[in-house]
């Protein structure tokens, strides 16, 4: 059994309110550490007194994985990269709209096969070099390349060439007819060529670039400090034509991945907005300096299993542990609500989402698998076959792990033995990523989308060893229902598709999907203009203000 201590009870509400506002008062004297060296970064950059006036400081709960759009997954790096540093091509409105950005205006063929965009032609990269249309092909290009290993790469799977015409059009080629604007020219920022045109494809992760960005957005990129902290200025020189320079001056990502110390941070002002604990709502919405924001997320928590293991190479394994698990007491007891139980791999509120064929937690049938794949209980009530089924679970954190301990018991409940071990997201992301795998199952949090990218990256044979490619569970039957997915010419047709997607992932079972993320967010009342919707957390960043009034 993982450990025991003052997260968890915080976590799951064990504590008393008296003790947890205890907790968080002496937390709040590490966080002004923290901030005292941001604010010295921000003094020694700026050569000012020092002021909160035009900073905000926000929590990421893990260093940013890179500042590299076509390598990354770490939900917060990528709004980061799409909202901050970089920009995209076109962008959601709050209706989730397409609508133009870099390019000012589009238009396709007649058969809707080739795509002509006309980009602005007034926007220049930190360095001084002009964006242009050959900065968008580089990017498709790049990130289409399978030696790159991009998360984006299905997405984009119906491009056959990526052309710049001149400095500000761009033409996109098509094998297939596009029911509409394909969703990745949204979330796909456009990097420079100028920068990362030597960098071999197969390097792009590791390339210095990764941390030391040369951006075209809202904000430019002024330093990382590993595991503490990445801090922007506003781009003075951002074009009226794409909204002009950001309100803040500053903008700091400090690295705080304990959430009793979020809550210090953000109870003694440090910190202007931080991913809280469901468990903390109720402290958010009674301190008068913060607000509480909740909105709907695309990320997804899953169990990813590793086929190479002896016992989950049996299909019946993998669906018996899912069965195991009650989703309902997860989302009550380690989110306090803020999500939905899953079925499958598609948010029910989407559009392409289909309803489940059948209960996910049944326990009966749970046994009646195991015992059909020769895994008997014992005298002691463990299952095994000659040794007792034991399983690690992989899983980023540093002891709050309240979702990892109900599954532990759902599956001691059968009959299987599951330990639990924490890494910090490196260590983690190397152990899923390795080939050949070296775990049994993981936990985490997939980076969804709305056009199911994440699934695409996960499952189909020809983004092997890419990004999201945990499992390495591939076959024929899939490969060939993506083709199905890409070739759509229509939205019926992209419908008829998916379903069939969701359909044979729900029988070959590689993932056990746990629940649909909804995010929750304490804010500073000092800090103006933030919302949150689908489109994540900083998509109205350029237009955040501060006052100093708040927080004295």
């Amino acid at each position: 059994m993982a450990k025991q201590g003052t997260h968890a009870g915080i976590m799951t509400g064990a504590l008393a309110p008296s003790t947890v506002r205890h907790t968080i008062g002496q937390r709040a004297h590490r966080t002004r550490a923290v901030f005292l060296t941001l604010a010295a970064t921000t003094i020694t950059a700026c050569g000012a007194a020092p002021s909160r006036d035009g900073v905000a400081v926000i929590a990421s709960g893990a260093d940013l994985e890179s500042a590299n759009p076509l390598v990354t997954i770490h939900p917060m790096a990528r709004q980061i990269q799409r909202y901050v540093l970089f920009t995209t091509l076109a962008r959601y409105d709050s209706t989730l709209t397409p609508v133009p950005y870099l390019a000012k205006r589009w238009s396709w063929s007649a058969d809707r096969t080739v795509l002509t965009m006309t980009l602005v032609g007034d926007l220049r990269w930190q360095d001084g070099v002009p964006t242009t249309a050959r900065d968008a092909a580089f990017t498709i290009d790049a990130a289409r390349d399978p030696r790159t290993g991009s998360p984006r790469a299905g997405e984009l799977a119906a491009v056959r060439a990526a052309r710049a015409v001149d400095d500000t059009t761009l033409v996109l080629d098509f094998a297939t007819p596009q029911p509409s604007l394909p969703d990745v020219l949204c979330a796909l920022p456009i990097v420079p060529e100028h920068i990362l045109k030597n960098v071999k494809r197969s390097e792009m992760r590791s390339a210095a670039f990764a941390t030391a960005p040369v951006g075209n957005g809202p904000f430019n990129f002024v330093e990382r400090v590993a595991g503490q902290h990445w801090t922007f200025r506003r781009n003075d020189h951002f074009p009226a034509s794409l909204g002009g320079p950001p309100a803040l001056r500053r903008l700091v990502v400090a690295v705080v991945d304990e959430p009793a110390t979020k809550m210090a941070g953000l109870v003694s002002g440090d910190l202007d907005m931080a991913g809280i604990a469901p468990t903390m709502a109720g402290l958010v919405r009674r301190d008068p300096t913060l607000r509480l924001v909740e909105y709907p997320n695309v990320a997804s928590v899953a169990v990813i299993f590793n086929p190479r293991n002896p016992a989950l190479g049996d299909r019946r394994v993998r669906e018996a542990i899912s069965l195991s698990i009650d989703r309902d007491r997860i989302v009550t007891a380690a989110v306090g609500g803020f999500g939905t139980p899953a079925h499958g791999p598609v948010p029910d509120a989407s559009p392409l989402a289909i309803p489940a064929d059948r209960a996910p937690w049944d326990t009966a049938r749970a046994d009646s698998l195991l015992d059909a794949a020769g895994y008997a209980r014992g005298a002691d009530r463990r299952r095994g076959r000659g040794t007792p089924l034991t399983l690690e679970l992989l899983t980023v954190g540093s002891g709050d792990n309240v979702a990892e301990q109900l599954i532990q018991a759902d599956l001691a409940a059968r009959g299987i033995t599951m330990t639990i071990r924490q890494l910090e997201l490196g260590a983690f992301l190397a152990r899923a990523r390795a080939t050949p795998h070296r775990y049994d199952m993981l936990l985490t949090s997939i980076p969804g989308d709305l056009a199911l990218s994440h699934i695409v990256a996960m499952y189909d044979g020809t983004l092997r060893g890419g990004a999201l490619d945990y499992a390495d569970f591939h076959t024929p039957v899939l490969d060939s229902l993506f083709r199905a997915v890409r070739s759509a010419s229509s939205e019926a047709a992209l419908r008829d598709a998916w379903a069939s997607v969701q359909r044979d992932l729900a029988r070959e079972m590689p993932a056990a999907w746990i629940y649909h993320s909804r995010g929750i967010q304490g804010v500073a009342r000092r800090l103006h203009g933030v919302t949150m919707d689908l489109r994540g957390e900083l998509p109205t960043v350029a237009r955040w203000s501060t006052d100093t009034a708040s927080h004295p």
